[in-house]
């Protein structure tokens, strides 16, 4: 015999499977209160309230309602302001400084206020403290003293250009006058427009001395470089002259004083062939003693006053007086040094001549002493009899240097140096 279920919930029957789950919109089972109603006053103590079933109860409502005093939307909390400002001068490590102390600002708020960007605080943190450091060690070290020369350098070479000593190139325009922004570099073996012969620095402050400044200077120094770059100077072809590169008023200001001096054609169209420098890198050194020798007398010589000796004879006694006590001291170097057995006679016929020309200024020096101009004249002109001549050709000859005269202007110790100054950059 069968045995009714118990009473209570319905059971599911197991020839027909599980019971479908009861529709939570549809209407309650049989025997049961509508979803969500008590009868008034019959719910006991501490049952579940409105909207909450136990553990595994299929009832409730299908969503979760409103009403707890907050937004249905999550609001995420604000970024900090300072943690950004922090982590971009990090990384820019221009302001370490601040971006240590806006860092730290940064967290004591993002703790206080609930904000975002910690990450951010602590990246700018450590990389501005390794900034601030690196700084320490730049000022500890002189580093930034040598980056800002090295700027200046930059700047300076950004608007100026060098030239050196021995380097021969061609200029723009195939001129050598007037302003000139960059030259190029070519071998001195073939055609070029100009050859280095030496440089020197201007003195003076940030006040540019003006063009003329820059052109006296280079009259001054240029031609006792010359004649250490060519010591021959008779080697020297007569449309050469003597022109310079110069700072300008833009250099100046930018640190530039370097003057150089330089030897081009006169004529404009024309170019030198091959290097001019004649100097102890390729001379021998019985050439260099002739030489110095010869050289140290023309320096004295070059010395002459400018006014007529009637107009000022005791400037005259003076230099000739300076002539003759170079003449004796070349004379000294000149038997003192012994000399090949081809040169060895037409040296000592050019000792013998420049001793006669020692007498002849001697006795110049008396004359003006005692103002006769006349008698000064006629030793003067005797004096100067021996300078490039027929002796000094000749030993010239035999020691392989060259023997062609050179011209001289009337313009005396500047040549015609007044036709360079090509200026440097603008």
């Amino acid at each position: 015999m069968s045995i009714p279920p118990p009473p209570g919930p319905h059971q599911p029957d197991p020839a027909r499977g599980p019971s479908p789950a009861p529709d939570p919109y549809g209407p309650p089972p049989q025997g049961q209160q509508p979803y969500g109603q008590q009868p008034y006053g019959q719910q006991p103590y501490g049952q579940q309230p409105y909207g909450q079933q136990p553990y595994g109860q299929p009832y409730g409502p299908p969503y979760q309602t409103w009403g707890q005093g907050y937004s249905p939307y999550a609001r995420p909390s604000p970024v900090s302001g300072l943690a950004i400002a922090s982590l971009v001068l990090g990384v820019l490590c221009c302001f370490p400084a601040v971006g240590l102390v806006l860092g730290v600002i940064a967290l004591v708020q993002i703790k206080k206020k609930g904000q975002s960007g910690k990450a951010m605080a602590i990246t700018g943190s450590i990389l501005s403290t390794l900034g601030l450091a690196l700084w320490v060690t730049v000022l500890a070290t002189g580093g930034l003293s040598d980056a800002w020369e090295g700027f200046k350098k930059g700047a300076t070479e950004g608007a100026t250009f060098s030239v050196v000593k021995g380097q021969c190139f061609d200029a723009p325009g195939e001129s050598l006058e007037g302003l000139t922004y960059d030259v190029d570099q070519v071998p001195c073996a073939g055609e070029h427009d100009g050859e280095v012969f030496g440089e020197f620095k201007m003195t003076g402050g940030d006040g540019f001395p003006g063009d003329g400044a820059v052109s006296d200077a280079a009259d001054d120094k240029c031609y006792p470089l010359q004649d250490a770059y060519v010591m021959d100077t008779w080697a020297l072809p007569d449309d050469v002259d003597v022109y310079y590169f110069g700072p300008t008023r833009q250099s100046w200001r930018l640190g530039d004083r370097e003057v150089s001096c330089i030897f081009g054609n006169t004529d404009e169209k024309a170019t030198l062939s091959g290097s001019l420098r004649a100097d102890e890198t390729t001379l021998d050194t019985y050439q260099i003693a002739l030489l110095k020798s010869l050289n140290s007398l023309d320096t004295v010589l070059w010395k002459e006053p400018e006014d007529y000796p009637e107009d000022d004879l005791r400037g005259y006694q003076d230099w000739s007086q300076d002539v003759h006590d170079s003449l004796d001291e070349q004379i000294k170097v000149l038997r003192a040094n012994s000399w090949p057995a081809a040169a060895d006679r037409p040296v000592a016929a050019l000792v013998k001549d420049m001793e006669h020309a020692r007498d002849e200024w001697a006795k110049a020096v008396a004359a003006a002493e005692d103002d006769d101009v006349d008698t000064f004249y006629l030793h003067y002109d005797k004096g100067y009899e021996y300078v490039d001549g027929a002796s000094t050709v000749t030993a010239r000859k035999a020691l392989g240097l060259a023997t062609k005269r050179p011209t001289y202007d009337d313009g005396g110790e500047d040549g015609g140096g007044e036709s360079g100054g090509g200026e440097l950059n603008v």
